[in-house]
């Protein structure tokens, strides 16, 4: 217990003090951990999580405060990862106290004005992508990603204008970017407007793709969840001193918190078999035609396996995988917030190589079955690339090779879950503490200034 180590707990209370931070609660500073220096483990204590939102009155009283720093969060909804990391952020930032502002900014909206496909279909061009990914249409990708990238920049100037706009009202004390390609608008629009507010990128994918597409040769901050990621943004110029390494991706903070339950009754509650290895299938939040092709094909083979599928808002997908007879057990879900539940009732996981639900399924400790080929996200073949550079899973050339897949990683699974179990993604609790080193160095260098 902390009250064994005096010195501990003052050290840390005069470290939280010194960053504007409330003192921890008196519970909260009697969990395991802290008194042996290792910090803040959401594995180790449970519901801490929950009690650690700052109250109403607390909040008021920032938003009153000159000390108060606005940090703006820019997200867009072109697939799920991106409102998902900032929303993530954003709850762990309030639970840890922090005397910031926090403004979520969806880029989208803002730019509607410029969106022509919006204006001619009322479809936006996030919408539409979200559409090619929900019925697999990604053939090309890379040839539309730079089309895609020739427009942005042809309208460069414009979406300056319009940021510019919104910093002189919002005035941010930091600018957080959560989202590829308009990098380069976000930072010159924050560099005229705020001088002197330092602009970061958090890369939501395992990789950059470039160019143009998370990393600008310009001035700015990095934080990259994987070294691959670091490296590019030191090679394209950005001093080491600026770019910040984290565990892994961002995800919610629930991915975290103990799940305390009989897994064996709660198989059985789901029709499933205590005993029998489990796949859970998950292709984002709007599901994939895929699904149901995976289920026909491991259904015609002999594996001895059972399989939940999460189907996200795809309700045409659920009900035809709910009608479906096969010979082996299997629960369907729509759109659920307990992923966490029933990955943990999983023994590994098959899906396309997304950053989310590829670091969903290996912060659960599950061992992965994907895909690479042209028809994956060009974004995201290095993530396919990382699963088998870390023998983590099984990287397929087709998902028509599901059966022999699953197969083999069922006859692999000791030694992939041992690899699994000894990777540890703590970004989400370590980007904040990365932000409020560049928002204290950057207040450091505006005080050393000659006035």
């Amino acid at each position: 217990m902390l009250r064994e180590n005096e010195a501990e707990e003052k050290f840390l209370l005069r470290k939280r003090l010194r960053r504007g931070l409330a003192p921890l609660p008196e519970a909260f500073m009697r969990r395991p951990g802290l008194a042996e220096g290792r910090g803040f483990n959401p594995a180790e204590n449970d519901g801490c999580l929950r009690f650690l939102l700052p109250s109403s009155a607390c909040r008021d009283s920032w938003h009153n405060s000159p000390t108060v720093k606005k940090i703006v969060l820019v997200f867009f909804d072109a697939g799920g990862g991106h409102r998902a990391a900032a929303t993530a952020l954003d709850l762990v930032i309030r639970r840890d106290q922090r005397p910031w502002n926090v403004e979520l900014l969806n880029l989208q909206e803002l730019l509607e004005p410029l969106d022509v496909l919006h204006k001619i279909s009322g479809l936006s061009i996030q919408d539409l992508y979200n559409r090619m990914l929900a019925n697999r249409w990604t053939l090309g990708t890379p040839q539309l990603l730079r089309v895609l990238q020739l427009v942005i920049r042809a309208r460069h100037s414009a979406v300056v204008s319009l940021l510019e706009a919104h910093w002189r009202r919002a005035q941010p004390d930091m600018v957080v970017s959560l989202i590829p390609h308009f990098n380069r608008a976000l930072c010159e629009s924050l560099a005229r407007t705020c001088p002197g507010a330092p602009f970061v990128t958090v890369l939501t994918d395992f990789a950059d793709y470039p160019p143009h597409f998370w990393i600008e040769r310009q001035n700015q901050f990095f934080v990259c969840g994987t070294a691959r990621a670091a490296e590019q943004a030191r090679a394209a110029g950005c001093p080491p001193e600026h770019v910040f390494l984290a565990s892994g991706m961002i995800l919610h903070p629930r991915f975290y918190e103990p799940i305390e339950i009989d897994r064996d009754a709660e198989r059985r509650r789901l029709g499933l078999q205590p005993n029998l290895p489990a796949g859970l299938v998950l292709f984002g939040g709007h599901g994939s035609p895929m699904m149901l092709k995976i289920a026909k094909r491991l259904d015609r083979s002999k594996i001895e396996v059972q399989l939940i599928f999460i189907c996200g808002r795809n309700e045409r997908l659920a009900n035809a995988l709910r009608n479906r007879r096969a010979r082996f057990p299997m629960f369907v879900e729509g759109f659920t917030q307990r992923v966490p539940h029933y990955m943990h009732l999983a023994d590994f996981f098959i899906g396309k190589p997304g950053p989310g639900s590829l670091s969903e399924a290996l912060a659960m400790k599950l061992p992965v079955i994907v895909e690479r080929n042209a028809w994956t996200l060009p974004q995201e073949r290095y993530n396919a690339d990382w699963v088998r550079e870390q023998q983590v899973g099984i990287v397929l050339q087709s998902f028509n090779q599901i059966a022999p897949g699953v197969a083999r990683l069922i006859d692999g699974i000791p030694g992939f879950r041992e690899r699994v179990t000894g990777s540890r993604n703590r970004a989400v609790f370590e980007v904040p503490e990365f932000l409020a080193k560049i928002l204290e160095s950057s207040e450091c260098k505006a005080e050393s200034r000659p006035q």
